[in-house]
């Protein structure tokens, strides 16, 4: 038995330093952690190896058109749940999950402004709402935007990324594939430009439609482009499939993309198109007669 008894020390406990949530991100090209900070001014693209992280609908229209001259149309537009979609969780629960937390009504963020000087129509389309899944809101407003352009002799120009048609509203977000190219087919036949941006990713309906049908292509590096996912495509299939399949690359290499273009020339780039295609637009020609 031990003469003396060791007293016991109490420690005070810390308090625990509350952390931020989102303050740094790991890249997933390089697994690098970078500040959110330094990421936001590098137009949310690694600084490290170029990856380009989601950027929501509201930064690309911030980085794309001039300062203060986005006016937004049809921001009422909301969803409704026709189909009384019960899952795990309602359709409705769903939707208001998504707009408190994104700020937004739907997936689409649509209107019109100014391209260093050239008056545009616009759709950016923000992954962060439902996977931007195309639901009849997003058809609608796609659809209007297209009309408006139309109307006003204006180029169009459409950010897209999709998971693909909104299963919650079944048939009625199928129908938005025919209504957004029918839209796109009047647009051409008054011989008005169409730029066409795929972002990481664009899939299924939306990449079976709108988004395929551009005057000028275009993709961000190393985007996932395609209709079906590739685990979908392989087990249909039962072959393996090519390098690269289903990249921006792969698809530039095969000729359904026209060019890849790093985010940070993006604005510049289409600026350039849009000076070569203005004229021709305001003279009523083909876009494609003039090139």
């Amino acid at each position: 038995m031990a003469i003396f008894k060791k007293p016991a020390i109490k420690i005070q406990g810390r308090k625990k330093r509350d952390i931020p949530q989102g303050l740094f991100q790991k890249c997933p090209g390089c697994d690098e952690v970078i500040h959110e900070i330094e990421l936001i001014e590098n137009q949310r693209v690694c600084p490290h190896c170029d990856y380009h992280f989601p950027q929501t609908a509201k930064e690309r229209i911030e980085s794309l058109l001039d300062p203060g001259s986005f006016v937004e149309m049809d921001a009422n537009l909301h969803s409704i749940d026709t189909l009384r979609f019960q899952g795990m969780a309602s359709y409705k629960d769903r939707l208001k999950k998504y707009q408190e937390t994104t700020g937004l009504i739907d997936a689409v963020l649509s209107g019109y402004g100014m391209l260093e000087g050239v008056k545009v129509a616009i759709a950016v389309m923000d992954f962060t709402f439902l996977a931007a899944t195309m639901g009849s809101v997003v058809g609608e407003r796609v659809t209007r935007v297209i009309e408006f352009a139309t109307a006003e002799r204006i180029p169009i120009i459409i950010i897209s990324a999709s998971g693909g048609a909104r299963m919650y509203e079944g048939m009625l977000s199928l129908m938005q594939m025919a209504k957004t190219s029918g839209a796109l087919a009047r647009h051409a036949d008054a011989r008005l430009p169409y730029i066409s941006v795929l972002t990481n990713p664009t899939t299924a309906g939306v990449m079976a439609s709108y988004a395929s049908l551009g005057d000028i292509i275009i993709a961000e590096p190393k985007s996932m482009i395609g209709f079906a996912g590739p685990r979908v495509i392989r087990e249909t299939t039962h072959q393996d499939l090519p390098k690269g399949f289903q990249t921006a690359e792969f698809l530039e290499e095969h000729g359904l993309i026209d060019q890849i273009v790093h985010r940070k020339k993006l604005r510049s780039q289409i600026a350039e198109f849009l000076r070569f295609f203005a004229p021709a637009a305001a003279k009523g020609q083909s876009c494609r007669d003039h090139a």
